[in-house]
């Protein structure tokens, strides 16, 4: 059985109960990528509102899958695979229509490029050297900064406050930090 993590037993005792065994966590990880055109619609539409409860839900579904998958002994070699790539075109479709227009467009292409060097690295070491592609506790800290960078610059679409997009920039740049940190960790660069 695979560790646990503080995450995956509080959703343990607080989520995953509501969710029924027959939903397996690929399932959630396959919401997640369904989601991703539904959101880039609404952003590009700029039905804010509606896109930000839609991003979170999707956002918040990758510590669900993850939770369900170690707390349920269903941890498999898709879900290694295709949950982080999930993770980086959900983050990614946000960054390239929402980043650009409310932030810096060089944010957004530095963001994008970061996450396509990601992908690009684990799976050329998958396939060359047979490393499995795993999380480990900087990628998801910079899977959470950027998610909540997101959601600021939707609350702060929503509430017209500024102060959410310079909250904003502060998540992305972190999560730059971060990035840049798993991408060493990783042994990527």
């Amino acid at each position: 059985m695979a560790k646990l993590t503080l995450t995956d037993k509080i959703l343990a005792r607080t989520v995953l109960p509501f969710i029924p065994n027959f939903i397996s966590p690929n399932a959630v990880t396959w919401f997640r990528f369904v989601t991703i055109p539904f959101i880039a619609y609404l952003f590009v539409a700029e039905q804010y509102n509606t896109g930000l409860i839609l991003f979170l839900v999707s956002a918040f579904s990758d510590a669900v899958d993850g939770s369900m998958a170690r707390t349920r002994n269903q941890v498999t070699e898709w879900g290694k695979t295709f949950d982080p790539l999930a993770d980086k075109f959900l983050i990614g479709v946000a960054a390239l229509i929402l980043i650009p227009k409310f932030l810096n467009p060089y944010l957004a292409v530095t963001i994008i490029l970061i996450e396509l060097f990601t992908i690009a690295s684990a799976y050329y070491r998958k396939k060359t050297y047979g490393v499995p592609i795993e999380a480990e506790l900087s990628g998801k800290v910079k899977m959470v900064l950027q998610s909540l960078g997101i959601a600021s610059i939707l609350i702060g679409i929503a509430s017209g406050a500024d102060q959410f997009f310079i909250i904003a920039y502060y998540l992305m740049y972190l999560a730059i930090v971060f990035a840049i940190i798993s991408l060493v960790v990783y042994k990527s660069i």
